[in-house]
Parts: C-alpha cells; structure tokens; sequence
C-alpha cells in the first residue's frame, strides 16, 4: 500500500507543479539580483541574500528562507491536508477501507507518501538553488564573510552545514504535515483541511510578534522555523535548533497520534 500511495504522489501532475512553483520565487529572486543594484548589503537584508553575491554555493540556504515563511508551508499543508479528506471527499475511501489492509495501514501509508513530499520538495528547492548560485554568482573559494558571524568556513563546512539546514528545515515542514494531516482526518474537505492547518500557521506567526503573547513564544509551531540560520555561525549555536527539533517532535508525535485516534474510531460514509 505504501508503493501505491508514492506510485500515486510521483505519477500526480500537481506534484511536479507544486515544486515547479515552489523554485520559481527563488529563481526570479537570484535574476533580480544578477540584473538589478536590489542586492541588500553584506550583513543587511535576509540570510544569505548578500553572501551569495561572493558565494554562489550559499545559494540554496537563500532559496529555503525565501520559500519556508509562506510558500514551502502551503504546499505541504495542501499535499497532507489531501492525504485522507481528498479520498473522502472522491468516495474513495471506503473502497480503500474495505481491503484487508486496515484504517492504521492506510494512514500510515498516507503519512509516508506525505513525508515524502516533504523530503522531495525541500531537496529540490536546495537543488535548483545550487544550480542557480553557481550559475549566476561567483563560485570561487570565499573567505571573510561565508558565516553569519563575519568568519571564513571551508567548502566542506559549508556542505555539511547546508545539508543539516535541509535536514532541519525538513524537521520543520514534518509539523505542518502533522496538522494538515490531522484536520484531513476530521473533514471530507480537502481544502478544510488546508486552511484548518494555515490558520494554525498564521495565528502562529502573527502571535510572535506580540509582546502580549510572549509568554507562549517558544512553544508557538513557527517559532524556530529559521533557527537553521544559526548553522552558519562560528561557533555553530545549537540552542534554538535543539529547541525547535524538540518542538517539532512533540508536535508531530501528538498531532499524529490524535489522527490515528480520530481515523480509527470514525465512521466513514464516503
């Protein structure tokens, strides 16, 4: 069940458009900055966006900051918020219920093709973004300016730190999987789903800025999304990448268990 539910995500023409929208921003951001004087200068603007002008290899860590506040989280929320209301909503559901294989089987088979998704959609993005540095900014050794901290990182640094930014951001969008994939287990609609989950992402966001909410910050869903930042520093700072690793487990690992629950005991009628 698991091959067919990723033949399925794989075979879908919205898969490959959803990554294909996903790399257009930051693909017109990188000829933006090859083709305009908007390139914000070193140690303004967001992360990244001014190193890679010396450093065309930092290039995906741009694309990832520049897709994770709004784009990478509504394509994932789209993809997972499908998973179970989307079944339900074509009446497909009961025909997948009535094989032996099981409501726990199939939801764990959704989950899987979902974090598939994940894994595809952020390693594509780094990819194109890679691709995209070195092609349309300098690719020769930096030294000076290549971590946050004013500091020079070796070509090796940079390639291990970049793959635990990938590795953590994709951490990161597994808590936007778990909310949609539990709002898909309440409703027959897919697009509920979605915006069950991006209203929790909004009301996130929009209470981190408020003093009033402070007390709530650091358990707040969005609160350590960028944290990934601090990989670039010299020392590495961990604080706030164990913090939002931690977060994130427990928001996966209570979100999935109340949508096993939930799928395991309902009545399904589509």
């Amino acid at each position: 069940m698991i091959l067919v539910e990723l033949r399925k995500l794989f075979r879908r023409p919205r898969t490959w458009a959803t990554v294909a929208v996903l790399n257009a921003l930051p693909v017109l951001v990188a000829v933006l900055l090859v083709l305009t004087d908007l390139a914000p200068r070193p140690g303004e603007g967001p992360p990244f966006l001014s190193a890679v002008l010396s450093n065309g290899a930092l290039y995906p860590l741009a694309a990832l900051a520049i897709v994770l506040p709004l784009f990478l989280p509504i394509a994932v929320a789209v993809v997972a918020g499908d998973a179970v209301a989307g079944e339900a909503q074509a009446g497909t559901l009961r025909y997948l219920l009535a094989r032996p294989a099981g409501r726990t089987r199939l939801l764990v088979a959704k989950l899987v093709a979902v974090l598939a998704f994940v894994l595809l959609a952020v390693v594509v993005v780094a990819a194109v973004g890679y691709v995209v540095g070195i092609s349309l900014f300098d690719a020769q050794p930096v030294a000076g300016t290549t971590s946050v901290s004013g500091t020079s990182l070796s070509s090796g640094e940079i390639a291990g730190r970049t793959a635990m930014a990938i590795g953590y951001v994709g951490v990161s969008m597994l808590g936007v999987a778990a909310f949609a994939l539990f709002f898909s287990t309440l409703t027959d609609s897919p697009l509920g789903a979605t915006m069950g989950a991006l209203a929790v992402l909004v009301a996130s966001s929009l209470l981190f800025t408020l003093d009033a909410a402070s007390p709530i910050a650091p358990y707040l869903p969005t609160r350590y999304w960028l944290a990934f930042v601090d990989l670039f520093r010299d020392p590495i700072l961990w604080r706030d990448l164990t913090r939002g690793l931690a977060l994130q487990g427990v928001y996966v690992g209570v979100l999935l268990a109340a949508a096993w629950a939930n799928f395991t005991t309902k009545d399904i009628t589509s």
